[in-house]
């Protein structure tokens, strides 16, 4: 089973990368972003309070969140290829939440692929994201608090995963092709 953790910044590719994964390889696919935004479009409790945090730029509570996936995660069955874990864990204290819930199930995170990709070109890949899908977090002021919050409480997450001994660093910038080609040789090379 290759439970991968896709890391990087928003808009550095994760979703798409994923997408590309999940065609190949047949993983399944936790988008927090996407979890999040099905519970805000159907009203429910969890999504008005997530809607709350979003619309600040703020990240969603550990133990909301960790339920949550945990509840998507069994979803998935026993015998599944593995999940992609995308846009989650953003903080040390997601990641050990993350490894002991999988680790209760008798599983881990096999690899940590951070997508790396230069400030200015994330910004202009999110208001063209939110130009293009209408997403009332792609807006100037909201991203660039979601990047002094990535680079303050999420990039640490490089280091701890490096000491796990899991992390791999893929250049984001480029062609589409060869970045996912390079994601391709770290899945390929998990044991």
């Amino acid at each position: 089973m290759k439970n991968i953790v896709i890391f990087g910044a928003p808009g550095s590719g994760k979703g798409t990368q994923s997408d590309l994964l999940i065609k190949k390889y047949g993983f399944g696919h936790i988008s927090t972003g996407d979890v999040l935004r099905n519970e805000i479009k159907n009203g429910t409790e969890l999504g008005k309070t997530a809607k709350g945090y979003i619309d600040n730029g703020q990240l969603i509570p550990d133990e909301l969140m960790v339920s949550i996936l945990a509840s998507v995660y069994d979803g998935f069955g026993a015998d599944h290829a593995g999940v992609i874990f995308d846009g989650f864990p953003r903080t040390i204290a997601q990641a050990e939440a993350l490894k002991a819930m999988l680790a209760e199930r008798g599983h881990a995170v096999a690899a940590m692929i951070e997508l790396d990709v230069p400030e200015a070109e994330l910004m202009k890949r999110l208001i063209k994201r939110g130009q293009e899908s209408g997403r009332s977090d792609d807006n100037e002021e909201t991203i660039k608090k979601r990047l002094d919050v990535y680079h303050n409480q999420t990039s640490p997450l490089i280091d701890w995963y490096e000491k796990e001994g899991i992390h791999n660093h893929i250049d984001g910038l480029g062609e589409l092709d060869r970045i996912f080609k390079d994601i391709c040789e770290v899945v390929d090379n998990i044991n």
